[in-house]
């Protein structure tokens, strides 16, 4: 594997650490603020919103300059929204900052999965991904737990402080280790972009990830809270069972980009999404015991991220084939699911906690996962019936 990846990996990193350490720091926050916990959660729907909006548009936006140059403006991007976070004066301006980091996260993955799949041949693509997106794996098994700790020992506002100091380091990285001209298709014009929107097979693909992604995250953006109320864990063991978790995350990524390459994306899909929904399932009547809630966790960490890989080489792959002049706009488009995913998943968390209770959450969460299985389904039907029409 290249060593632009490295380059890749350490960005991936800096975003990843910012976007989840928020999910251990929810209870904190809305204490200190004086909010409640499901206005804390939109700090989690809010950031995925920037993202969302970010990945498509700012993508085609950017689609002339060189990659590296992207790279650069939208690292400095993100060190300076992780500086306002810091300063941030109370809950509107820390909104502000949250969607100013996400327009920066969207762009980053968009154009990182393209570039890592362009430094690699066709049947290496997956773990590619896997490997930039270990990065974000390697966020939550040693940034967010640690983000968490320094934000409940000395106050979230100096999260924020080492978070930027990280995307500092990744920008560094980016200068020294990407190549000046990599490899990009012509930027794609307006009516070819457009023409994304409008293929059937890629909005199913997006449908997959934002549905699956939800269902994890109605349950996920609270479980902070969970812990605490339900489980009966200190605010302080929080970090340590994000570390659990995100140590089963770091296994799961690797293991879901090699499952892609050797079953193709749509049978690994297949397998990931009915295990998450089964876990979510569990979760539901474990979390009341300590030692059975944090087993569940660790298992849930390998499944909940290890669908990233096949998911998103399976919307370059359709793009190739469908719109291959605009496989950039494809990929950020389904960066954009990810996050209208977690947005959706965060935002209908904290309808349930309100209208009913915390634990309601995980299967309520399963079930929206079950529905990402039968959109799944639903696509490999659909490539077999192609490919039995091609022969």
């Amino acid at each position: 594997m290249p060593i632009a990846l490295l380059a890749l990996t350490l960005s991936a990193f800096a975003i990843g650490t910012t976007e989840f350490v928020i999910v251990g720091l929810v209870p904190t926050i809305a204490q200190d603020l004086g909010v409640s916990l499901p206005s804390a959660g939109l700090l989690v729907s809010l950031y995925a919103l920037g993202v969302a909006v970010g990945a498509p548009v700012l993508t085609a936006l950017t689609g002339r300059w060189q990659r590296k140059n992207v790279l650069m403006v939208i690292m400095s991007l993100f060190v300076i929204g992780n500086l306002l976070a810091w300063m941030a004066p109370g809950y509107n301006s820390l909104i502000m900052a949250r969607i100013l980091t996400g327009l920066a996260h969207g762009v980053f993955f968009s154009i990182g999965s393209t570039i890592a799949t362009s430094l690699v041949s066709k049947d290496k693509e997956a773990s590619a991904i896997a490997i930039m997106f270990t990065g974000l794996t390697v966020a939550l098994v040693t940034g967010v737990p640690l983000g968490t700790w320094i934000g409940q020992s000395f106050g979230w506002r100096a999260t924020f402080m080492v978070v930027a100091a990280l995307g500092l380091i990744a920008l560094i990285g980016s200068a020294l280790l990407v190549p000046k001209n990599l490899k990009q298709a012509p930027p794609a014009r307006i009516s070819q972009q457009l023409k994304v929107l409008t293929q059937p097979r890629l909005l199913l693909v997006y449908a997959m990830t934002a549905v699956g992604y939800g269902g994890t995250f109605t349950a996920f953006t609270f479980l902070a809270p969970i812990l605490e109320q339900v489980s009966g864990f200190e605010s302080g063991a929080i970090g340590l069972i994000m570390l659990v978790y995100g140590v089963s995350v770091a296994i799961g990524n690797i293991w879901g980009g090699r499952l892609a390459d050797r079953l193709g994306p749509i049978k690994a899909l297949n397998i990931i999404f009915a295990a998450l929904a089964l876990i979510l399932l569990v979760f539901t009547f474990t979390a009341v015991h300590p030692v059975a809630a944090v087993l569940t966790i660790l298992v849930w960490g390998a499944f909940a991220f290890g669908n990233v890989p096949g998911l998103q080489v399976y919307v370059v792959q359709l793009a190739e084939k469908y719109t291959p002049e605009a496989v950039d706009v494809a990929s950020g488009l389904n960066i954009a699911a990810f996050n209208v995913g977690i947005a959706f998943g965060s935002v209908l968390g904290g309808v349930i906690i309100e209208g009913m209770s915390l634990m309601d959450t995980a299967w309520i969460g399963a079930l929206i996962v079950l529905l990402a299985l039968v959109l799944t389904r639903f696509s490999g039907s659909l490539d077999k019936r192609a490919e039995a029409r091609a022969a």
